[in-house]
């Protein structure tokens, strides 16, 4: 029989033998580290490029070259869109 202790309780079992008698606030924190725990080491690309993306975007909102589509273009394209669809 495996031991686990989780949020610190001591379980018997398998994993799946505990997952309904914590409560609430604990089970959300444990699916976030068993989620976190499947996304690796970080990649240091990807954050640049993520950074570089937000800081480009923000210089363009900053602009005046791009004001953006008024609200009721955007509605009547959503509204067309509907239609056809």
């Amino acid at each position: 029989m495996t031991l686990f202790v989780v949020c610190g309780k001591p379980l018997l079992g398998g994993a799946r033998d505990f997952d309904m008698t914590l409560e609430l606030v604990d089970r959300a924190g444990l699916a976030a580290e068993l989620i976190a725990s499947l996304d690796g080491e970080p990649d240091t690309d990807a954050e640049a490029a993520w950074t570089a993306e937000i800081e480009r975007r923000a210089e363009r909102a900053r602009s005046d070259r791009d004001l953006g589509v008024p609200w009721s273009g955007v509605r009547d394209r959503i509204r067309g869109s509907l239609r056809e669809g």
